[in-house]
């Protein structure tokens, strides 16, 4: 057989083994599969996003695994809990949590938003159904007994919701300890009015008597100088601040809408917090009350937490105590449930191992506090004067808020601390998150005789 012939036969038989092997390989492909382990079918990813099986956490009751495959705008990389919209997808789910004989359950989407606009209703077996009447996204029940119930999401019009039940524990008795869902509550100044919500007033520029001294140099022996910081104060160059002798930074974090109520986050907190620590400006942070109950001022302090975990933040954490005017939601409340919401605060932040206390005017902490419930916690004290006439005991001193510091284009409010504070130490989440050391003296009452 000459050579041609014989590459010819060598092919047909090469070409007749490659037939019949792929023949056998298409009639056994399932088998093939199976072997080496390569299967998951489309039927297989279908079932799940249709809801054949399910997987719940302690918190949420969802089985849509996978959700964001249908969800456009999943891989959108904007933060998480910053704003509330209506979603107009169909997948939703349920974060359930509970802080004392009560029980609040959150709509939510795949990206973690609540779900507004909707009067979604839920099912609580042995007691019946309850509507989110106002369509904000959350269902809140009080007065329960403690022990568990079973919740279920009745089905709504456009939104495929959890086909399955969920038990959640109700607490008999408050815990002050940092909610995990309250990032489902904060919203940014894009989210309301904040001509409406952002209201504080300095009651001790009310109380003035025009003898304040508004020099930055004011400090002597060991008191340190420093200032507190919100929106208000605009952009800040914090190198320039520190070049001027700022020893430490008070920033304000968020508030709570004196109208409204939502929790909200001050738009330059960020870029505050983090300028000041890149300066090498040792922080602390302050939020503006106006809780309404033992439960909203536990949310006040874990939004809080939330917002300081990361940053090295030595400094107390400040509850700032005042009214919104005449305006706010908190401003009649009475000294005894003023107090009583104060130190849910307080109770809550030490809970998480950070220093905490109260920021307040003069007339306010003698009139609107009792401040004997409250005296295991730092003192900030406003009141501008030469001297402050306050009888209590005090741990910093806000003594103008007509100061002037370089990087700052607006008035700044000026303080003393007598606290000793040990930035040495690491207090980042990363070490834990303690925070606020106080070491040696931690207060001052001043004198006649003291010019400071």
């Amino acid at each position: 057989m000459d050579s041609k012939r014989l590459r010819g036969t060598l092919f047909a038989v090469v070409a007749m083994f490659v037939i019949i092997t792929g023949v056998i390989i298409a009639v056994n492909w399932d088998i093939i599969q199976k072997k080496f382990g390569i299967q998951q079918t489309v039927a297989q990813v279908d079932s799940e996003i249709d809801g054949t099986e399910t997987e719940i956490d302690e918190k949420q009751l969802g089985n849509n695994l996978y959700a964001y495959m249908q969800d456009e705008t999943f891989f959108d990389p904007e933060v998480r809990y910053k704003s509330i919209e209506t979603y107009s997808g169909r997948v939703v789910s349920l974060v359930m949590s509970s802080v004392a004989k009560d029980l609040r359950i959150m709509v939510v989407n795949s990206r973690g938003r609540l779900v507004t606009g909707v009067p979604f209703s839920i099912k609580i077996q042995e007691l019946g159904e309850y509507v989110d009447d106002d369509k904000d996204g959350i269902i809140y029940i009080d007065g329960l007994r403690a022990g568990e119930y079973s919740v279920s999401m009745n089905e709504v019009e456009g939104y495929k919701v959890p086909n399955t039940v969920t038990t959640i524990k109700v607490k008999q008795d408050i815990e002050y300890r940092v909610l995990d869902d309250v990032e489902y509550l904060m919203l940014t100044e894009d989210d309301v009015d904040a001509s409406k919500e952002d209201l504080e007033v300095k009651e001790a520029e009310n109380e003035a008597d025009g003898t304040e001294n508004i020099s930055f140099e004011l400090a002597q022996g060991n008191a340190k100088k420093g200032i507190d910081v919100s929106k208000w104060n605009k952009e800040i160059d914090w190198e320039a601040v520190k070049e001027d002798g700022v020893e430490f930074a008070i920033i304000r974090c968020g508030y709570r809408g004196s109208s409204g109520g939502a929790l909200i986050i001050d738009p330059l907190y960020e870029d505050n917090i983090k300028g000041a620590i890149a300066a090498g400006i040792p922080v602390g942070v302050y939020f503006f009350t106006q809780a309404v109950s033992e439960l909203e001022a536990i949310e006040e302090a874990s939004m809080v937490i939330s917002l300081i975990r990361k940053y090295d933040v030595d400094y107390p954490v400040f509850l700032d105590s005042e009214s919104a005017g005449g305006k706010g939601r908190a401003d009649d409340l009475s000294s005894e449930d003023r107090t009583k919401y104060h130190r849910a605060f307080m109770q809550t932040i030490a809970s998480a191992g950070y220093q905490t206390g109260i920021y307040a005017s003069t007339n306010w902490l003698n009139n609107r506090v009792d401040m004997s419930k409250l005296s295991s916690y730092n003192t900030w004290l406003a009141q501008y004067a030469d001297v402050p006439t306050y009888d209590g005991y005090y741990h910093m001193w806000q003594y103008t808020s007509k100061g002037t510091i370089n990087g700052i284009s607006t008035n700044v409010d000026l303080n003393l601390c007598y606290m000793n504070i040990d930035t040495s130490i690491d207090h980042s989440a990363a070490s834990g998150g303690y925070t606020g050391v106080v070491t040696g003296d931690t207060g001052n009452v001043p004198t006649e005789n003291n010019d400071y």
